[in-house]
């Protein structure tokens, strides 16, 4: 035991390579699955073109009150791991407009980034997804244009709810199943109950008093 403990602590390999590449700025490893490219109707192509048609959040939907309060309460559960505040809470606007947009629960959209990239902006899974929802590339082909990013904001978010949509369409409003094909695990039980289980760290508690209230109301 004492001549381990007159070692000096050596700094292993791979947290100085992580080091050297946050220097340099590149890419994050994410661990996430790989969705799976599948032949696609026309009809869907061109309905996922048109969910995913650029169309920045619109002004005036930061004046509404629940989104205002939505995205206050999760800036704060978000600081540690996006520290600028102004970037938060542009990332916190886009997450709840491109979920709102595509039907989902914005809660839910948190979970998947949660899971998938840890809200790394560059980060990039074994199998080539990217950034913050761990979209693949292939889905630019399919249904988008060369010069999309998808390492940009925006249109990760957008490509992200747009896909995790078009399976839920698919699986017929199963979000077990959705979540299964998002990650490409479908019938495996652990990205589901992962992405669900970190959905439930955004999720905003009902007030006490509305709690009593239906209960009440249930009583009668």
């Amino acid at each position: 035991m004492t001549q381990f403990r007159r070692m000096r602590p050596r700094v292993p390999l791979a947290a100085l390579l992580l080091a050297a590449a946050l220097a340099l700025g590149a890419p994050l490893a994410a661990h996430a699955g790989a969705q799976v490219e599948e032949r696609l109707a026309p009809s869907v192509v061109m309905g996922l073109q048109r969910a995913i048609a650029d169309n920045p959040v619109p002004r005036g939907y930061l004046d509404r009150a629940d989104v205002r309060e939505w995205i206050g309460t999760m800036s704060g559960r978000l600081a540690s791991k996006l520290p600028d505040a102004l970037g938060r809470n542009e990332f916190l606007a886009t997450v709840h407009y491109e979920a709102t947009r595509a039907g989902l629960d914005p809660t839910l959209v948190l979970g998947v980034i949660h899971h998938e990239s840890n809200f790394r902006k560059y980060a990039i899974s074994s199998a080539d997804a990217r950034g913050y929802m761990q979209v693949m590339p292939f889905w630019v082909r399919l249904i988008g244009t060369p010069d999309q990013n998808l390492f940009q904001l925006r249109t990760n978010l957008r490509y992200g709810c747009t896909i995790l949509r078009h399976y839920l369409d698919v699986e017929n409003g199963d979000l077990y199943r959705a979540l299964g094909r998002y990650n490409g695990s479908l019938g495996r039980p652990e990205y589901p109950t992962a992405v669900l289980g970190a959905s439930e760290r955004y999720r905003i508690a009902a007030p006490i008093a509305a709690v009593r209230t239906s209960t009440a109301v249930a009583s009668h």
